[in-house]
């Protein structure tokens, strides 16, 4: 194997005096990015140091240190295991009450319904909670809400149904926290325990116990835990407590590291920073993921196409879409379903007809990506220092509302709300519409919906710092859209300033290798809080270009010494940035920043680039 060459530090500017930071110079990308060195100045001897104490190459050293990695954090960050990162579940509020609420139905055989969401993360929650429970022999059913009909969360109409169906123990997962009088509908008649991760206010229900790592009086620290997470930390805990009371004495014990594979695919899939326990959650699942054990997910990876060993990237775009798919446009419980099923056939039905919805909405989100952002131009046009984008339509789907408003802070560098309007023929100003909002780091979008829906702006609302939801009056539409503006404005107007892209190194295609692949890969796994290392390629010339798909740009780019690396850039076409990739054909050489891959196609490996921008030369400075 060849050896990984030596790290060099990367070239600065020399055009761009003012900012010594830009790298390659690159002041105004394609993207309309400032290209930075992701390593400050000041933990460059952190680098060194762990690159010497650890006896790791230049590279990696690097790496850890741009991420914040502390030196004595090293061998859990290379190795991250369950045993050195699991914190004590006991350390939530309420979770001996809610494992000992659990204990005593597995041992009365209690009727329990579990009620989740209809994203990747409630799917997998309600599966692992179903599995646990299908292990004691627990009658359980998996309730999940219709997006279109229902909206998030639990409604008084479904908890009073399960109530009348026989559930003496509710169960909610990656969502309750807010649900006040849908749970207060179960009171007397069903005790109710709510697992979930969202924002929490000072009030919660009234329930037998909240288990939520980001309700406020909840100091154990793991507020970075998706619902799946949380679930499975619920888990080992009435695991002990069974334990405790002797009942394996005469029954066997659940593996509930084999469930690690749901686990992994909730936390890349809810976009969760990948830190503390995380790490070792995607890691050991991804192991577990490729024993192929789960006939869920096998089914889903063969539908899909998939023949190499599944990481990160899979479970965020390839598994987590055709998961999601169902609860967007067809049946919500499709994904727990799968996720929850021993049965080969079942779920091999199951993963096909997720396999045609995830094709269907592909479709839907063009025609609404285009409307969307015909309405945000006009918008930002208006007013370029608008700090949140705001555009709704009766004809678009609710159930694509938030990867419209992905798209949209993607190409507008700001936060973004997408409205699906519900047709009111009789009074279109009392119409309601369900929204989805995305946000840029360092604007806390889930604090000013929840500041919005306390003002009386909202029917309901809640979220995330970078990931909200709401419903609102259309007749305060334009209300909302300024308070959430004048709240948001100072963070918006910080972020747009500093908005940049972070890189790691320059390289050419003759560094690319295995070695150079398996070195990246020991810092891994990459996602939320831990960004897969980016690369520059400076000055090298497009050889090739195309479009693929009617979306994405193809390209073969080649380096002076005339080594060659293939890329894609996706969903460039129409863009700056595919615009430049097109229209560099053997021309000028340009910089290019992405990341590297590896990829399997019909049994052959190679590794590509992900390009993410570029930049012309001629134009900085």
């Amino acid at each position: 194997m060849a050896a990984v060459p030596k790290f060099k530090t990367p070239p600065r500017a020399t055009e761009s005096p003012a900012d010594p930071s830009l790298f390659l110079g690159v002041a105004q990308s394609a993207r309309g990015f400032a290209w930075r060195e992701r390593l400050p100045p000041q933990a460059h001897k952190l680098a060194g140091a762990i690159s010497q104490q650890y006896g790791l190459p230049d590279l990696l050293g690097r790496v850890l240190a741009a991420r914040g990695v502390r030196l004595e954090e090293v061998s859990t960050i290379l190795d991250p295991t369950i045993k050195a990162l699991m914190p004590d579940p006991a350390s939530l509020r309420d979770m001996d009450k809610a494992a000992a609420r659990l204990a005593d139905a597995i041992s009365a055989k209690t009727n329990i319904a579990i009620f989740g969401d209809y994203d990747v993360d409630g799917a997998s929650s309600s599966a692992l909670l179903h599995r646990f429970l299908g292990h004691h022999g627990v009658p359980a059913r998996i309730y999940i809400p219709d997006r279109l009909f229902e909206g998030y969360g639990p409604n008084v109409t479904a908890i009073e149904t399960l109530i009348k169906e026989g559930a003496r123990l509710i169960v909610t997962v990656d969502c309750g926290t807010t649900s006040f009088e849908p749970l207060a509908a179960a009171k007397g008649k069903a005790d109710v325990l709510v697992i979930d991760h969202h924002q929490a206010d000072v009030q919660l229900p009234d329930v037998y116990a909240v288990v939520n790592p980001n309700r406020q009086d909840d100091v154990s620290g793991q507020g970075h835990l998706c619902a799946a997470g949380v679930v499975f930390l619920v888990l080992v805990a009435t695991q002990r407590e069974l334990r405790r009371r002797g009942y394996y004495k005469d029954h066997p014990e659940p593996n509930l590291l084999s469930n690690l594979d749901i686990v992994a695919l909730a936390t890349v899939c809810d976009v969760v920073p990948l830190q503390g326990v995380n790490r070792a959650f995607v890691t050991k699942g991804l192991q577990v993921m490729r024993r192929r054990e789960n006939a869920g997910l096998r089914a889903l990876f063969d539908a899909a196409g998939l023949d190499s060993a599944p990481n990160p990237y899979h479970l965020g775009f390839i598994l987590g879409p055709r998961i999601n798919a169902g609860g967007r446009i067809g049946d919500a419980a499709l994904g727990s379903k799968l996720l929850a099923t021993h049965d080969p056939l079942e779920a091999g039905r199951i993963a096909v007809i997720l396999d045609k919805l995830n094709k269907q909405r592909k479709e839907l989100e063009t025609q609404m990506l285009e409307e969307a952002t015909a309405m945000a131009e006009t918008q930002v046009e208006a007013n370029p220092d608008m700090p949140l984008i705001l555009v709704g339509s009766e004809a678009w789907h609710k159930g694509l509302v938030g990867l419209m408003a992905s798209r949209l802070v993607d190409r507008f560098k700001r936060p973004a709300c997408v409205i699906a309007w519900e047709p009111n023929a009789a009074d279109s100003a009392r119409t309601t519409g369900t929204g989805s909002l995305r946000s840029v780091a360092g604007v806390d979008i889930g604090a000013a919906v929840r500041a919005a829906f306390a003002a009386g702006q909202l029917i309901k609302g809640g979220g995330h710092a970078m990931a909200a939801g709401l419903t609102v009056e259309r007749v305060k539409a334009a209300a909302l859209h300024e308070a959430l503006s004048a709240r948001l404005k100072d963070a918006t107007a910080r972020a747009r300033i500093n908005a940049g892209l972070e890189i790691d190194g320059a390289l050419t295609p003759a560094s690319i290798n295995d070695d150079l692949m398996n070195l990246l890969d020991r810092a891994g796994p990459y996602g939320q809080g831990n960004p897969q290392p980016r690369f520059a390629f400076p000055a090298h010339r497009v050889k090739f270009a195309k479009i693929v798909a009617e979306a994405h740009v193809r390209v073969t780019l080649e380096a002076g010494d005339g080594g060659r690396i293939e890329g894609v850039a996706f969903r460039a076409v129409g863009q700056p940035l595919g615009d430049l990739l097109l229209g560099s054909v053997n021309a000028m050489p340009i910089h290019v920043a992405g990341t590297v891959k590896r990829d399997t196609w019909q049994g052959r490996e190679k590794i590509e680039l992900m390009i993410e921008d570029a930049a012309d030369p001629r134009k900085q400075g």
